[in-house]
């Protein structure tokens, strides 16, 4: 299972990079928990939809230098390339905690931080 799970979310992010929302989201539980540590919390698809027509508007580019799976659990650490307000790429670093429900990816706990900040 653990494979499958890391597969997921291989393809999840790589619908995010290219833009395509409904394909990332066909990867979710409809009450998927989205939570920004320290920023806020999104509940269900239809939320994170809205929130990622704008926050996603330019796509950002995922690196996973590490993906770690343990039963339903995924984490994956890397690096996010998004736009700022300014429209100018910043790197963040970013540690993402996935729970998985049934081959879907069900809540998110995303550790985000500026990469100048490390």
């Amino acid at each position: 299972m653990s494979e499958r799970n890391k597969a997921v979310l291989r393809e999840a992010n790589a619908a995010i990079d290219r833009g395509d929302t409904e394909a990332f989201l066909s990867h979710c539980t409809e009450d998927l928990q989205w939570t920004a540590v320290g920023e806020m919390t999104l509940s269900g698809k239809d939320a994170v939809r809205r929130w990622m027509a704008t926050a996603y508007a330019t796509p950002p580019q995922y690196t996973v230098d590490e993906l770690i799976a343990e039963g339903d659990t995924l984490v994956a650490i890397g690096e996010i390339l998004a736009q700022d307000q300014d429209g100018r790429t910043v790197p963040h670093r970013y540690c993402d905690v996935w729970r998985v429900r049934s081959g879907k990816l069900a809540e998110l706990r995303a550790f985000v931080i500026p990469a100048s900040a490390t």
